[in-house]
This record gives C-alpha cells, structure tokens and sequence, in this order.
C-alpha cells in the first residue's frame, strides 16, 4: 500500500463532523415539533408526545413520510414549509455530501498515484524510516534533493505516520519483499540506502534489489558490524556504513583527541562551520595541484574512483574530475556575509 502526505484533515474527523450536524439537525427538528405538538394530529387519536415528535422528525427529514403524523393547524404547516422541509434538504445534503466526498477522496487519490508513478524516475529509496533512514533523508533534503523524489519503504505503522507527515511518499511492507520493492519503482531509482534495524534484513534486502535491477541502481547499506560488511558487499551494495564501528571510533577519538570530535562534529552539522561538499572540477583548474587551487580540496574523484591527497604531490586536476572539498556552511545572516564556495588557502 502506497501512503501519500497527508493535505487535508483526516476522514474520521470529517465523518464526525457529518454525523454530529445531522444529530443536531434532528435535535432542532424535534424541538420545533415538540413546541408546536397541538398542531399535529396523530391517527392513533391520542396525540403527540415526545417520542413522537422524535419519530415524526426522522421520518420527515429521511423523506419517508409515512402521514400518521402530519401537520393539521396552519401554523405547524408554516413551520414545515419554512423550517422542516429546508431542514429536509440540508440533511439529505450532509449524508450524499458525506458519500461524494469518499468517492472524490478515492479518485483524487487514484490520480495522485497515475500521477507520482509516471513522473517518478531517479529517485532515492529509503529502506526504514529509523533513527538512520531519518537522518539519510535529512542529509538529502540539506543538500537540495526534491522531497518528492525520495519513497520510504517501511512496515510499521507508526513509522509510516510519522513520514506522511513530514511530507514523504510511503510504502507499506516489508522491503525484503520484491512485490513492495516493485511498488516503489526499484527498477527506475537512482540509489536505494538500506538503514535497516539489523544486518540480516541487510542482506536480504540487498539481495533483492540486487535481483530486482541487475546492479544498475546503486545500493548502500548500513551495517551495525564489521564483520557484516564484507557479506553486504558480496550482496551487492556498492558502500557499506559501518554504524558501530563509527561511532567506537569517534567515541574513542573523543577520550584520545577531544578536539577533531569537535571538527567531526562541525563538518556532520549543517549550518555550524564547515561543511564538506563536491563539485565538478572547473576549466581554468584543469592542470593545477589541488594546493593551489582555492577551495581546500580533501580528495579527487576521478572516472568513479576515489584518489587521496595524503601526498599531493605530483597529482593534477584533470578534465572530468570531481572535487571533494570543505566549504563555509555558516548561516548567511549569522554571519554577515554569504557563504564562499570554500575556505581560503589562508584559512587552512
């Protein structure tokens, strides 16, 4: 099952507000009636009280009128030209109103499906909406990936809520399960990021879009061990996240090193300092180290491979390269200034 964001109030609700204003119409019909019960005459002959003010009432407004209680004085009959039988109308209008709503919503809801399947194409999967599939699509958005380009791909029913509501397109199941794979366009993605809650479903989800799109999408994958990796790997994910072994890391860097977690810290969070980003190598770079060029380039990556600068010498841009490199992502109006494409060589 696909779930879309919600943009309007929930049925429940609207059904409610229905039922009550039809309860309340009722109500008022029977008041009226009761307050003008001598102009109503019954055939049993033995006139009209309470209960029969409430079956008069809902007979009338149904527009069944079955006539063994029917206005006789002239001034009931006025009530029922100037009060009953608009109340007629407006009643019949709630419960068909109510049923064209339903219908409409299921139709609206069939074209927003045509719709988002025909224009849905390089787009990213996210394969649980946990604390790591929150924070991957976070990653996403800060960097300017379109909202509607990113499907979620979870079971639980609070998790489904909580991203229709931050304006995701969902769907519901297992995504180990190549038929919800499917439903969300495996086939026509960009990258699927598996944030799973254990390795296991890891691997299997891996392996199913492995079989699914041929090696054609790109898959990465979080894994809570290191020694799970490998198996991803031979999964078919092209990177591999290795959650605990990441965060020992950096907690042991914060006994031994207390600065670079700091450092860490201000690269990871959008808005702080620095920030690391990429770009294609510009014409007039072509040909220079990566030392002298004015942005603080980290590494290169060149024809899908990664090339490191820990000895820079000797290494030049070339056409095609992309620059991995740290720029200043301070907030513009914190600071004064907008933010350049880099940090100046001075700053290093």
């Amino acid at each position: 099952m696909i779930h879309f964001p919600a943009v309007r109030r929930g049925p429940l609700r609207a059904l409610s507000l229905r039922i009550g204003a039809a309860i309340a119409l009722v109500l008022l019909v029977v008041a009226i009636v009761y307050i003008g019960r001598d102009g109503y005459r019954d055939v049993n002959g033995d006139g009209v009280d309470l209960l029969d003010c409430f079956y008069y009432a809902v007979v009338s407004l149904s527009t069944t009128g079955y006539g063994d209680i029917a206005p006789a004085s002239a001034s009931a009959r006025l009530v029922n030209v100037l009060v009953i039988t608009p109340a007629r109308v407006l009643f019949l209008i709630i419960l068909v109103g109510t049923t064209l709503e339903v219908l409409t919503e299921q139709y609206r809801t069939g074209l927003r499906l045509s719709r988002w399947r025909s224009k849905l194409k390089g787009h990213v999967i996210i394969c649980g909406y946990g604390t790591k599939g929150r924070s991957a699509i976070s990653a996403l958005l800060e960097t300017g990936f379109d909202k509607s380009k990113i499907v979620v791909v979870e079971s639980s029913g609070s998790a489904i809520r909580q991203a229709t509501a931050a304006g995701l397109v969902t769907v519901e199941g297992s995504a180990t399960r190549s038929g919800v794979l499917k439903q969300a366009h495996v086939t026509s993605a960009k990258t699927v990021i598996i944030a799973t809650d254990s390795d296991d479903a890891s691997v299997l989800v891996t392996l199913t879009v492995r079989q699914l799109t041929a090696g054609q999408v790109r898959i990465i994958a979080a894994a809570r061990e290191a020694e799970n990796a490998p198996l991803l790997k031979q999964s078919g994910a092209h990177h591999v996240i290795v959650s605990s072994a990441t965060a020992g890391r950096l907690l042991g860097l914060s006994t031994s090193a207390p600065p670079l977690i700091d450092v860490v810290e201000d690269l990871l969070t959008p808005g702080q300092g620095m920030a690391l980003a990429m770009r294609s190598a510009e014409r007039h770079e072509v040909g220079l180290g990566p030392r002298e060029l004015n942005t603080l380039v980290i590494a290169l990556v060149r024809r899908g491979k990664v090339v490191p600068l820990a000895d820079p010498e000797g290494v030049e841009v070339e056409t095609g390269d992309m620059l991995v490199y740290v720029r200043d992502d301070r907030d513009p109006a914190a600071t004064g200034a907008p933010p350049g494409p880099g940090l100046a060589p001075n700053n290093r």
